[in-house]
């Protein structure tokens, strides 16, 4: 299963951008022998008529959406990793995690998403929301592949 980081707003060579980075390449080697990868971050545009939202909906390419945003539930990372497992398993081909510019996701994408996802209670920069996100997907790949990064 194909992982996009669609997100909104260039990093350039940002440590953010650097980190988040070297997350997917981690995610790609370790997932691809179980079903998750490559995994890939795609950048847009925020300026424009009608903002970011255009551009992050033009680019889903029939994908299973999930929308990080603050009202979106929290999950564990077991949980986290359970729920790519099942969406591998059942057959999404392209899983999309849409990550908003400073202002967050427009409704269109909030209303085109089938999922939510939040990173807790507190408000992230969208450049940190990235890593996170980079670095839960990598963590998902080694709990699917038994590897002891994660701890409970």
């Amino acid at each position: 299963m194909r992982v996009v980081l669609l997100c909104v707003g260039r990093l350039g060579k940002s440590a953010e951008a650097r980190l988040a980075l070297d997350y997917v390449d981690r995610a790609t080697a370790v997932g691809r022998t179980h079903g998750l990868g490559p995994v890939e971050i795609v950048e847009v545009e925020g300026r424009g008529p009608g903002g970011a939202a255009p551009a992050l909906l033009e680019r889903l390419d029939g994908g299973h959406l999930i929308a990080c945003d603050e009202r979106g539930a929290g999950r564990p990372s077991r949980d986290f990793a359970s729920r790519l497992g099942r969406l591998r398993d059942h057959g999404v081909r392209r899983l999309v995690f849409a990550v908003g510019g400073a202002d967050g996701l427009d409704g269109a994408v909030l209303k085109a998403a089938r999922e939510r996802l939040a990173f807790g209670p507190q408000t992230w920069p969208h450049a940190l929301a990235r890593v996170m996100l980079a670095e839960q997907i990598y963590r998902a790949a080694t709990i699917m592949a038994g590897s002891p990064y994660h701890r409970d």
